[in-house]
């Protein structure tokens, strides 16, 4: 069930830190910082509220989960997908965090990884050619036309 509640978290996260940034035009950074900072306050004034899990556990995945959000519209305005990103980064989290114990810039680092591995998503489906993936991948980037 705590696996459960870190997965929803994680989701939630994304989601919110996104809508904040692109339709509340908070700008990336603040909306990060501020819905972070938010459960940091609210998990230190009710520190008994949850498990000691989950209350050491939410704010880590809410913080890691909220770098997702702060993505540009340009490169990804699916909610799905950010969403997608957030659970696939709280999947990073609960299997990897042992191993970045120690190293500075681990969320963003797992962060990182879980939204290329979104992104790359329709290079993968597209036609089934991995060379028309480096194509759309050009054309998201660079904002070019594909030619034919």
């Amino acid at each position: 069930m705590s696996v459960l509640i870190l997965f929803i978290v994680s989701f939630a996260a994304a989601i919110s830190t996104f809508y904040v940034n692109e339709h509340l035009k908070q700008g990336p950074v603040r909306s990060s910082a501020f819905l972070s900072l938010s459960i940091a306050i609210f998990f230190f004034l009710f520190p008994k509220l949850l498990s000691p899990y989950l209350t050491t556990n939410i704010p880590v995945v809410f913080i890691g989960s909220s770098f997702i959000g702060m993505v540009s519209a340009r490169l990804v305005s699916n909610y799905f997908l950010i969403g997608a990103a957030g659970l696939v980064f709280c999947t990073v989290y609960l299997n990897t965090s042992s191993f970045f114990n120690g190293y500075g810039g681990a969320l963003g680092t797992s962060a990182a990884i879980s939204l290329l591995a979104v992104l790359s998503l329709p290079i993968l489906k597209a036609s089934g050619k991995f060379t028309n993936g480096f194509h759309l991948l050009r054309k998201i980037v660079f904002n070019r036309k594909l030619r034919k």
